[in-house]
């Protein structure tokens, strides 16, 4: 991970999170705050400050006596939290069409054709990393601060999910073609058409529904810790 020379509790803070969303740490790994804090040559304060900050944002869960773990959410939870986070980035996507500026619009365009090469070259890593960087853009687009603020934050939960998926066959190649189409309806400042297709694009169901399930397997497989 990255290092500091003076690690604060917001800096490892930051560096857990991106570990966590990159899939260093995976959903219902247990974290050990004495070799997290030996790691970052520092005392167990900031660590725990950290890992307190990181519960509250749900990234994280707290069990007493059994120690602190990568928040693991099940198929009920994660379709509650997606249908949620559809909602939050169609209206994003709506207000975007109707209130985007032409540098709003062109870094949305940046993103999308970053996530075209990505995908071009089958790197599922940079496609991962284009991709928040252009819903990130389409909810700044918006011109609603709490809006962006509240779609960022469960982006955030949910990234760990949506980077699985994109390991399934076909998925970057369907996910670029559905950004397009969301992209497109922003330009031509259809908002209506723009929510309808970015709602399409987030929720799970049908076929989502179960690649995302095909994805979990292999962890829910392993049975109980």
């Amino acid at each position: 991970m990255e290092r500091f020379a003076k690690p604060t509790t917001q800096r490892i803070r930051h560096v857990l999170e991106n570990a966590i969303v990159d899939g260093r740490f995976a959903p219902g790994e247990k974290l050990d705050p004495e070799a997290l804090a030996a790691e970052f040559a520092c005392s167990r304060t900031p660590v725990r400050e950290a890992l307190q900050a990181l519960e509250a944002s749900g990234l994280v869960r707290v069990e007493p006596k059994r120690g602190t773990f990568v928040t693991e959410l099940g198929i009920v939870e994660l379709t509650e939290r997606f249908e949620v986070m559809a909602e939050l980035e169609a209206m994003c996507a709506r207000l975007a069409a109707e209130r985007a500026t032409p540098d709003e619009l062109a870094r949305v365009r940046a993103a999308q054709t970053a996530c075209a090469r990505a995908a071009e070259t089958g790197d599922s890593d940079a496609y991962y990393h284009e991709n928040a960087r252009f819903h990130q853009a389409i909810y700044a687009a918006s011109g609603n601060g709490f809006l962006e603020n509240e779609a960022s934050r469960l982006q955030t939960m949910l990234q760990p999910y949506r980077r699985r998926q994109l390991n399934v066959r076909g998925r970057m190649l369907r996910s670029l073609e559905q950004h397009e189409a969301v992209l497109g309806r922003i330009e031509a400042g259809d908002g209506a058409a723009a929510a309808d297709e970015m709602n399409a694009h987030v929720r799970i169901q049908g076929d989502r529904f179960h690649e995302l399930i095909a994805s979990l397997r292999p962890r829910e497989s392993r049975g109980p810790r």
